[in-house]
């Protein structure tokens, strides 16, 4: 090797865990721009009705809803169209629970790749919150359609607009608690694959207590107290308190909310960090 020869690149292996690089991350732009069309484009590039899942799949669930826990259970909507109660909490909670189910399965769907190729593994991720991104504007649109009917055709619909600004604040969140939960997970499935199928059944678990389903306006205290506990309550009923303006609204809870979420993101991320030397002695 010549004495004057410059590197354009050298990579060095991490010694400590907060060793993050995160620079790295913009280094490799054009490769997460790349991930996030592969991710958009061939979810849906062998089904029929391609793209028009991203506006169906919020429609049939909300509706399901609607005529389950309505129609049949009877369950309070706050006094709102119950169609547009429940896409309300959709909306957020799909964003939310794609980027988590999504990045659980980072080392172990991406170890082939992991295993010859060197880029920062935070790309993948994170390429999935970006591409599910744009799969929640998409499903955010459909309800502002729907949204903007009943405030136009009933007098029942109260936003509170000057709350508006809140909503990238919720989206945000959103991102990160996905974000958080599902690295943290695959970094601890690298060792315990019992964690795979827990996965979406937790989800599910979680789904309902995140008052989607029942809003906390009709629990007890008590009870309200641990649901919002759980910092996704605090998100979705926020959203729908701009929205619908029915909802409970605590900038308390928002910011037990935040909280939460930095931390969770700095465990995740230090683990997946401390996880990604050794993985594929694992995997």
């Amino acid at each position: 090797m010549m004495e004057n020869e410059e590197w354009d690149l050298i990579i060095k292996p991490k010694t400590k865990w907060y060793q993050l690089d995160l620079t790295a991350i913009w280094k490799y732009r054009d490769l997460l721009l790349l991930l996030v069309r592969r991710d958009f484009v061939s979810v849906y590039k062998q089904t029929i009705l391609g793209p028009l899942w991203f506006f169906i799949q919020p429609v049939i669930t909300s509706l399901t809803f609607t005529f389950i826990f309505s129609g049949i259970a009877n369950i309070s909507t706050d006094g709102n169209p119950a169609i547009l109660f429940y896409m309300s909490g959709i909306t957020l909670w799909t964003y939310f629970a794609d980027c988590l189910n999504k990045t659980s399965s980072t080392f172990i769907a991406n170890a082939g790749v992991f295993g010859k190729v060197y880029f920062p593994r935070l790309i993948v991720p994170i390429s999935v919150l970006v591409s599910n991104l744009i799969k929640f504007s998409i499903q955010f649109l459909i309800f502002i359609i729907v949204w903007l009917y009943y405030i136009i055709n009933s007098g029942n619909i109260h936003p509170h607009w000057n709350w508006m600004w809140v909503l990238p604040i919720l989206v945000i969140m959103m991102a990160g608690l996905g974000l958080g939960s599902g690295i943290l997970i695959s970094s601890l499935t690298t060792k315990y694959r019992d964690l795979t199928f827990l996965v979406g059944f937790g989800v599910q678990l979680l789904m309902y207590a995140s008052s989607i389903v029942l809003p906390i306006s009709t629990m007890s205290p008590k009870v309200k107290f641990i649901m919002l506990l759980n910092p996704l309550t605090s998100i979705i009923e926020a959203f729908k308190y701009i929205f619908l303006g029915s909802g409970f609204f605590d900038l308390f809870w928002l910011g037990y909310g935040i909280l939460v979420m930095i931390l969770l993101l700095v465990v995740s991320i230090v683990t997946f960090n401390k996880v990604e030397k050794s993985f594929m002695d694992t995997v």
